[in-house]
């Protein structure tokens, strides 16, 4: 009888020790060693047999390889078809990860339903609630369709032979963390079992050209629970944010193998489940004040969607030694750099100034084409003055003041025009190439003490 060894896995990385370390080498975490037991080297894995039993692949020249555009099936909800790159894709495996209660289930829920009243087949696999607990969210949120497979199962080679009985059309695995294999001693939601299972996943898709969704509990950091190599096996990984005390979701893409890695889709969390948006900039814009110092409006392009989002800054005397620098929905490191250069080019005396910057609406902006808009909401709060409620600013603020030109500024423009905006602040640069639209006027500027004089009067 061959003898089964322990071995201990670090549950964020997945390093293997044979004895038992507080701090893991691999990723420097502590505490996450845990012990598990390995399978005897004699004793073929399930995915071995399946592999050795499978025909084995040719070389093909890549001039006879024939490309067809993947077929799509549209989710019922277009912000999620947006965030996937169009629809589903057959075949694919989708990760969706997010805080506990932030409504994975909810949304895969919903979009169950709506893939099922267009006549396909969808099994709903749950680890971690009952038929009857997912019946009772499904009345609340009228998901009852006939088409809609209910399987409250962990053991996955149980749910293979459903998904051979029944022959869905999607399948949906929530969680990943609670399934597990029965050939392997570790236990679910381990390194080993999240990693097995997601293979298996994965074979079972490409296979039976079965598209699937396996949802994902992430850690305290925001990171998916499990190792790192699970983002890397699936073909796209959506995260879905948001605070638990507000109403609004954000489905961020990271990682799509079919489309743009920049795509956000936005929901509402209502009595009746999740509710898309449609206009997101008219959400971040509905409770904008004015006539208050220290807020403006920029226009930031998500994927290829242009959104209009307000940035609010508080500058204020600090009381301390050290002042303090806060950004929520920005990078801090790029708030200071900006902060660096008013000081240096604009003759802002901020040494002694605590700064708080925050974007409205829960959004986090990445792009360099929100300086400008820092800036001058910098600018505004220090000053107490007060910029034109019908301005929009777009730019990018180098380190010796110039602000530079950015991309896709006709979309940009076009947004700022739709929502009643009569005048836009933009690199010089972009004026080239391009006829503003009538309705909206465009003013070009070179550096920010140009924007200071246009928006702030000198």
């Amino acid at each position: 009888m061959a003898k089964y060894k322990s071995k201990f896995v670090c549950q964020d990385c997945g390093y293997e020790s044979p004895k038992w370390m507080g701090k893991c080498p691999g990723c420097g975490q502590w505490n996450t060693m845990v012990e598990e037991v390995a399978a005897p080297a004699s004793a073929p894995s399930h995915a071995a047999l399946a592999h050795l039993q499978s025909e084995p692949a040719r070389v093909t020249r890549i001039t006879e390889i024939d490309t067809v555009e993947e077929a799509r099936t549209h989710s019922g909800y277009g912000e999620f078809d947006r965030v996937l790159g169009g629809g589903i894709v057959g075949g694919s495996l989708v990760l969706v990860g997010g805080d506990p209660g932030i409504g994975k289930s909810t949304l895969l829920l919903q979009t169950s339903n709506a893939i099922a009243t267009q006549g396909r087949r969808v099994l709903y696999v749950s680890g971690e609630e009952s038929a009857k607990q997912i019946k009772l969210r499904a009345d609340r949120l009228g998901s009852l369709s006939e088409n809609l497979l209910i399987l409250p199962e962990t053991d996955l080679e149980r749910v293979e032979s459903h998904i051979k009985t029944h022959n869905p059309d999607f399948l949906i695995i929530d969680s990943i963390q609670t399934v597990y294999r029965p050939g392997l001693q570790s236990a679910p939601g381990s390194v080993g079992q999240v990693r097995e299972c997601t293979a298996f996943l994965l074979r079972i898709a490409k296979t039976l050209n079965l598209a699937t969704f396996i949802v994902g509990h992430v850690t305290k950091e925001g990171a998916i629970a499990g190792p790192r190599m699970l983002e890397h096996m699936v073909d796209a990984v959506l995260y879905f944010e948001g605070e638990r005390h507000h109403t609004y979701r954000i489905l961020r893409g990271v990682k799509n193998r079919f489309g743009s890695t920049n795509e956000i889709g936005i929901f509402e969390m209502r009595e009746k489940g999740l509710e898309e948006v449609v206009n997101p900039s008219e959400l971040f814009l509905s409770e904008r004040p004015h006539g208050v110092a220290g807020s403006c409006v920029i226009a930031s392009m998500e994927g290829t969607r242009p959104v209009l989002v307000e940035i609010q800054a508080l500058v204020t005397p600090s009381s301390y030694g050290t002042p303090r620098r806060m950004a929520t929905g920005l990078d801090h490191n790029r708030v200071s750099l900006i902060m660096a250069v008013l000081e240096k080019r604009m003759g802002l005396y901020l040494q002694s100034q605590d700064a708080y910057v925050n974007v409205a609406g829960g959004v986090r902006l990445d792009e360099p084409a929100v300086d400008l808009g820092i800036a001058l909401a910098l600018a505004s709060s220090f000053r107490e003055q007060t910029m034109p409620p019908t301005d929009v600013y777009i730019g990018e603020v180098g380190l010796t003041g110039e602000v530079r030109g950015v991309s896709r500024i006709e979309q940009r423009v076009r947004e700022a025009m739709k929502l009643g905006f009569t005048r836009v602040i933009l690199p010089t640069k972009n004026l080239r190439g391009w006829q503003p639209p009538a309705g909206v006027k465009v003013i070009g500027v070179e550096t920010v003490q140009e924007a200071f004089q246009v928006a702030l009067g000198g």
